[in-house]
């Protein structure tokens, strides 16, 4: 699954526009962090909360597709995970949307 992954990431960023800074309220922008929130919950129960960095925020918008779905925004950056009583290091992020701003997939990372 993470080599699939990976590879569609690879290919995604190759076709995407060039990147533009966001507004940290932007809606695809709070999709991945609460569909990415709901899947480390489910990993990790004592996570309270998933706070994006957004100065390492990239937004790129793509028009490309993963077999038969369409991609149409790729969205990177770091992100902090946050624990009852300590916030862990940086993990770096990738958020697929596709149309209507549905969240495809989002991959975390430990750096």
């Amino acid at each position: 699954m993470r080599a699939f992954a990976a590879t569609v990431i690879a290919s995604l960023l190759l076709t995407t526009l060039p990147s533009h800074a966001q507004h940290p309220n932007d809606p695809m922008i709070e999709a991945c962090r609460a569909t990415g929130l709901i899947a480390l919950k489910e990993q990790s129960p004592p996570l309270r909360d998933l706070v994006f960095d957004v100065e390492s925020l990239a937004v790129s918008k793509t028009n490309t597709s993963v077999e038969d779905i369409r991609v149409r925004t790729v969205i990177m950056g770091e992100a902090y995970l946050e624990r009852e009583r300590e916030t862990r290091g940086s993990h770096r992020f990738v958020c697929l949307i596709g149309n209507k701003g549905k969240v495809l997939l989002t991959f975390f990372t430990a750096q």
